[in-house]
């Protein structure tokens, strides 16, 4: 009968084959929770910890046909867009959240946070957590780094000061795992205008063979290491 790992790889890719089929992915058989930190240069500061209301997973191949028109159009490489497909990435969205604060009642909002102009950001992190849906079991953390750096995002602001653009514009580490979309608004002051970047909406970008990577931990030990005072998350 094979060994175990075996028997495993050939039930993923026999379930992989009716989702092709259904042209659905992977992860459409998973439920998610996601956790956005934005960890701060003063260790004693806690962390401004916010959980995602819903994560909205995409199959970048699922838009194979969208994304090859793009190529056709010039709009990027077809190296880049072939790397992209190849990879067999998952997008997962997340485009409302609330805080997670001791001290308030927290609320689902649309994203709205200030990123630009302010140096006491250190970064921002996402935690992801899954489970197969149906199994009504805990969520377990997916291992996969999902980090951005002020360093790295404040240089890509600064391209985008010229920008005409004032809404829908994305940026990513250097992994490219992490995709902010901030909205640049002008703030006029009595002497001068300042430009302002808020973050609207974050997605992250994970290979789909990295889903059923988990890790040990659950999100009640993260959200306490977070929260916890003058402690580092």
């Amino acid at each position: 009968m094979g060994d175990p790992h075996t028997r495993k790889s050939a039930a993923i890719n026999r379930l992989r084959c009716q989702l092709r089929k259904k042209r659905e992915s992977l992860a459409d058989q998973f439920d998610f929770k996601m956790y956005i930190v934005f960890h701060f240069k003063d260790q004693k500061k806690n962390c401004a910890m916010f959980e995602v209301a819903e994560v909205v997973p995409v199959m970048t191949n699922n838009y194979e046909d969208s994304i090859l028109k793009g190529v056709k159009e010039e709009a990027y490489s077809y190296e880049s867009s072939r790397e992209l497909l190849d990879r067999d990435v998952v997008q997962l969205h997340a485009p409302r959240w609330q805080p997670l604060r001791r001290d308030i009642i927290g609320c689902t909002t649309e994203m709205d946070y200030f990123l630009w102009p302010r140096n006491d950001i250190d970064r921002i992190e996402c935690h992801v957590f899954s489970r197969w849906k149906g199994d009504g079991g805990a969520f377990r953390p997916i291992v996969c780094d999902f980090v951005f750096s002020q360093l790295d995002y404040e240089r890509q602001l600064m391209h985008l000061l010229t920008s005409r653009e004032k809404s829908g514009l994305i940026i990513n580490n250097p992994e490219q795992t992490v995709f902010l979309f901030v909205d640049k608004y002008v703030k006029q002051t009595s002497k001068n205008k300042v430009m302002l970047f808020k973050l609207s909406s974050v997605c992250l970008y994970i290979p789909q063979d990295q889903l059923m990577s988990w890790g040990v931990g659950s999100t009640e030990e993260l959200v306490s290491a977070c929260l916890t005072p003058q402690e580092s998350c």
